[in-house]
């Protein structure tokens, strides 16, 4: 695929497919500077659609959300793990088929909307269970999801986000509520949100985008689900993980970009040099030394760990596990 020549990182994608939290907001509050880089988008022609996991509110409800922070938002523009869920249950159920909800009340809206009936109880015997994020969720609710899971019928996940970023720090996410599960029956489910790729397919196709970019701050459902849709993939820094995971991320889960926050979609992106071995972004370098990686660099330098990510993917291309190597920074 051929990028239009710009040196704004922003000026290279038709469309930006966003995550929510961690990226546009921690918790009720905005990340700084994420509504004006959000409202900037439609001047430079550049679609935008929201990419979310969370399955406690319904596409209006997050649009509502993200309108009274600021951020342009429509219900069509938010494509969610239980639109995914239910899309998933109703290619492999009969139309009319009992669904367990284990969730919110968003998520049985989407179940009843993809002609499937919502139960709330195991005693209903649901013909498959569906599982999503509700912050109040208790011990009764994973109890009955047990209960039918272990009849054997079809367990769907919206998603297996093990946290979210919340405005006092990170909280357990569904990932953790799912585990309960899966400890209690020994079944896995089936997982209908990110990372797997219809979520940004549909995303794409909404907004008739061939250039589109996945922002998210989890490597292992943003980055992860972006490169596996094919798309360009740009962590930010403002939620779960950071420089250091993506340096020691899995071959998956590497970004092809990294940036702050979402600001710097508007600055230029600094092109990644390979120079007499060494691997150049900016005034940074970095070199693999064994098992080990030198920085030439501010130790808070993003340039030198772009440098960083550079040398090291180089060096390891292909890793299904996490590394480790010992980062040495030095400074001109």
């Amino acid at each position: 695929m051929t990028l239009p020549s710009s040196s704004v990182l922003i000026d290279r994608f038709d469309a930006i497919l966003s995550d929510l939290d961690g990226v546009v907001y921690a918790g009720p509050s905005a990340i700084p500077g994420a509504v004006e880089a959000l409202s900037g988008l439609a001047d430079r022609g550049v679609g935008l659609a929201y990419v979310t996991n969370n399955a406690s509110r319904s596409p209006e409800q997050v649009a509502e959300h993200l309108r009274e922070l600021g951020a342009p938002a429509t219900a069509e523009q938010v494509v969610t793990s239980p639109q995914a869920a239910a899309r998933l249950l109703a290619e492999r159920l009969a139309p009319g088929s009992r669904v367990l909800i284990t969730g919110s009340t968003a998520l049985a809206a989407e179940v009843s909307a993809a002609g499937l009936e919502p139960v709330w109880k195991a005693t209903d015997e649901p013909h498959a269970v569906v599982q999503g994020f509700d912050p109040g969720l208790g011990w009764k609710d994973l109890a009955e999801a047990s209960y039918a899971v272990a009849t054997g019928i079809l367990w769907v996940a919206t998603n297996t986000d093990l946290s979210i970023p919340q405005a006092r720090g990170i909280a357990p996410g569904n990932g953790t509520l799912v585990a309960a599960v899966q400890a209690a029956t020994g079944v896995t489910p089936v997982v209908a949100g990110k990372p797997e790729v219809p979520l940004f397919h549909a995303a794409a196709a909404r907004l008739s985008s061939s250039r589109p970019a996945v922002v998210g701050d989890r490597l292992d459902t943003d980055i992860l689900g972006g490169n596996r849709a094919g798309f360009a993939t740009i962590q930010v820094l403002t939620g779960v993980n950071t420089a250091r995971d993506a340096l020691n991320a899995l071959t998956l889960e590497r970004p092809t970009h990294l940036i702050a926050e979402l600001g710097a979609l508007y600055r230029p992106y600094p092109e990644t040099v390979h120079d007499d071995g060494a691997w150049r972004v900016g005034e940074a370098s970095a070199v693999v030394e064994g098992d080990r990686v030198v920085v030439t660099a501010e130790e808070d330098s993003l340039d030198g760990w772009r440098a960083a990510c550079a040398a090291w993917w180089s060096a390891v291309p292909e890793t299904e596990a996490a590394t480790d190597p010992e980062l040495v920074w030095r400074t001109r």
